[in-house]
């Protein structure tokens, strides 16, 4: 967790929270033990890092929660 505080500190952009600062109970990866998943109890592990660079031209993050197979689920970025 502290690479990624350093990694943001020194100016990279964590693309899921520059769409939504605020939203919680919202992750990509469930342990397959005691109904993880089922019961929405899982960590955010799958990011996005840009340049800050590239702020003015991120579009959309994503995280497709609604996919199943794995105890991740896909994660996008669009870009202009």
């Amino acid at each position: 967790r502290q690479k990624m505080t350093d990694l943001l500190a020194v100016g990279f952009t964590d693309t899921w929270r520059y769409f939504y600062p605020d939203v919680t109970g919202i992750y990509s990866w469930w342990s397959y033990r005691f109904k993880a998943r089922q019961n929405n109890a899982g960590w955010r592990i799958d990011y996005f890092i840009t340049s800050k660079a590239l702020d003015d031209r991120l579009e959309k993050a994503e995280i497709y929660t609604d996919i199943t197979g794995s105890d991740h689920c896909p994660v996008g970025l669009t870009i202009k």
